[in-house]
């Protein structure tokens, strides 16, 4: 029987080691659905053909498409519910798990002496993904994106109202890339030069929307492969790290013009501890607003003092060292956006730079590391 005709009839039949199978599932679980009114998107697309099981799922923004070795019996296709796979196969026993298509698209799964059968759906339901494009293809070195997107990705905007800033703006230069975020109250920039992106000419720009930020950093975290090749087509971007393929729905619309925004005459800059100053900032924000978070920064001859109180809960002072010798200055912050970034900067000194008290604050890591990292923040009224 040939496999058009096998694949046809419905059948697939293979087996698969249940921690390579796992590590697949567990990879994608960030993709599917958990709340859709389309019941397929709740559902993994398996393909099997030659040696190989692959994976795919969608929530129609975002897809992943992902495989692991496979013994193959039968070539073919099926759908299965994501979760409930995901969560049966964590508990059963390392070893190899037999999946089998049945009639009316319900599948069996074996492992050991557990026999179960799942309530699949018909493939052809399933969106068809579009396939990665042949041309224009650029490679980022994978940690160098991860480190990107560590240090701006949190100050992506959660507001579905704000849609071009519900993602990071990638820039691709022949020689450096930089990632730009902003919520409108605080910003990300990053850039790493002396990288060299073979392809790139002029300035490449592109929205990459928050949900595939998140799933890329997930992806990059556990992966062992050297580069991310990029690409991407008028409606679709596309990331493959190693055996994975992400692709994510392209945000249109113009990101704001954040140069405009980058303070030029920061004149007061004090090096900070960074621990230290993380400490204070959460201790003190205890006695924060529960609404504003914000805190009370003034700056004094060799200390800054953090302070902050409301009504409910109290007040709170804290101060650390700080080689300021100009005149005093206060300035206010959300305690939350100042913890953000000192979790991100990994650096254990950091430059606070002010002008005045209603002017955007500007932080960075004080050492010279391979990213020029610096991070905008609009002051309150306190």
């Amino acid at each position: 029987m040939p496999v058009e005709a096998a694949v046809a009839a419905g059948t697939m039949e293979i087996t698969v080691s249940k921690a390579e199978l796992l590590r697949e599932l567990t990879a994608t679980q960030g993709v599917v659905e958990r709340k859709t009114t389309i019941p397929i998107l709740s559902n993994y697309l398996f393909e099997a053909g030659g040696d190989r099981l692959s994976l795919t799922a969608t929530d129609l923004d975002l897809s992943l498409r992902t495989s692991c070795n496979a013994k193959v019996k039968k070539e073919g296709s099926c759908t299965i519910p994501a979760r409930k796979l995901h969560d049966y196969v964590k508990l059963l026993p390392d070893a190899d798990i037999t999946i089998k298509l049945l009639e009316n698209h319900w599948v069996s799964i074996r492992c050991g002496r557990s026999n179960t059968k799942m309530v699949g759906m018909a493939k052809s339901n399933f969106p068809s993904l579009p396939a990665f494009p042949t041309a224009g293809v650029v490679k980022i070195p994978a940690q160098v994106l991860r480190g990107l997107i560590t240090r701006t990705g949190f100050a992506i905007s959660n507001e579905e109202s704000r849609y071009t800033l519900n993602g990071a703006l990638m820039l691709l230069k022949p020689e450096s890339i930089t990632m730009v975020a902003t919520d409108g109250h605080r910003l990300a920039h990053c850039e790493r030069a002396g990288e060299k992106f073979e392809g790139v000419s002029g300035e490449l720009k592109t929205l990459v929307p928050k949900k595939a930020m998140d799933e890329m950093k997930t992806l990059l975290d556990s992966t062992d492969a050297e580069e991310v090749e990029f690409a991407k087509d008028e409606s679709t971007l596309f990331f493959r790290i190693g055996s994975r393929l992400l692709t994510s729905r392209q945000l249109t619309g113009q990101f704001p013009n954040f140069e405009a925004v980058l303070p030029k005459d920061n004149s007061k800059i004090v090096p900070l501890n960074a621990d230290e100053l993380n400490a204070a900032i959460l201790r003190v924000a205890q006695f924060a607003d529960e609404r504003s978070r914000a805190v009370r920064m003034k700056l004094e001859k060799g200390e800054l003092k953090i302070s902050a109180s409301s009504t409910e809960s109290g007040e709170s002072e804290d101060s650390i060292e700080a080689p300021y010798t100009g005149d005093p200055l206060t300035i206010g912050f959300n305690a939350a956006y100042l913890v953000d970034f000192l979790k991100a900067a990994g650096s254990s000194e950091v430059r606070l730079e002010l002008k005045d008290p209603q002017s955007a604050g500007q932080l960075r890591p004080a050492e010279g590391d391979d990213y020029k990292y610096r991070y905008i923040v609009m002051p309150m009224r306190i």
